[in-house]
């Protein structure tokens, strides 16, 4: 039986991006449907359903963001990636508050954006919120309130750095992705902080500390050899 084929809406309005974005999608097998403005979207969204939906946030008259809260009031809960042109880590609690699933800085790869694509639908909940736009999730006995910043162990409240949350937050949020040490550094610091990973390493062992996660049998946070750091223990959204 052959698979269905998935219906991608790219939402721009450059022309040169949607005309090279375009054919790229469809070549990796989505079916692209396309629109220029925040209203054009939501039609568009109405009329097709898609199933997964790449939209700019600066767009004149109804921009990505207010098109996304809209969708979201109406209990639409497509898989969304948003497209800043700001390159800082603020930009992910932004995207949050809007309902989106990820968030990709311009200008970015072809590739990390298909990558990024395929990440949100193996996330993607059959119906309801995303892990991305929780306000709380939870794994295992961990418990993680993104409004208020706090996470939770059993119950007990953990004394995190904002550094520290802001990684945890990232993993439990892609959760059984291999994240690179230089992609957590780019998504939690920003693009110009001047630091190393080594930086990103100090922050997973003292979350490995407050989790009482060990390394060698690990129930949260795996490291990859040469690659980074995945969450393997099950995430969901908490009501």
């Amino acid at each position: 039986m052959n698979q269905r084929q998935l219906t991608l809406l790219l939402v721009d309005d450059d022309s040169m991006i949607v005309e090279s974005l375009g054919p790229l999608l469809e070549r990796s097998g989505f079916h692209v449907i396309t629109a220029s403005t925040g209203e054009e979207a939501l039609t568009k969204v109405q009329a097709h359903r898609p199933d997964v939906i790449v939209m700019d946030v600066l767009m004149p008259r109804m921009n990505g963001r207010e098109a996304l809260r809209r969708m979201r009031k109406s209990n639409i809960w497509i898989p969304t990636i948003l497209l800043t042109q700001v390159g800082e880590a603020s930009e992910r609690a932004v995207a949050l508050e809007e309902g989106a699933d990820d968030y990709l800085n311009k200008p970015f790869h072809s590739q990390e954006l298909l990558a990024r694509i395929h990440a949100v639908l193996r996330r993607a909940r059959p119906s309801g919120q995303s892990l991305f736009s929780a306000h709380r999730i939870a794994s295992l006995d961990l418990l993680l309130d993104r409004q208020s910043r706090r996470a939770f162990l059993a119950d007990e409240a953990l004394n995190l750095t904002p550094k520290a949350f802001a990684v945890l937050e990232y993993l439990m949020t892609h959760p059984d992705e291999a994240v690179s040490r230089e992609h957590l550094l780019h998504s939690v610091w920003g693009w110009e902080y001047p630091t190393g990973t080594r930086t990103v390493d100090t922050r997973v062992n003292e979350l490995r500390r407050a989790l009482k996660d060990d390394a060698g049998a690990p129930r949260f946070i795996q490291t990859l050899t040469g690659e980074g750091y995945i969450f393997i223990a099950p995430v969901k959204p908490e009501s």
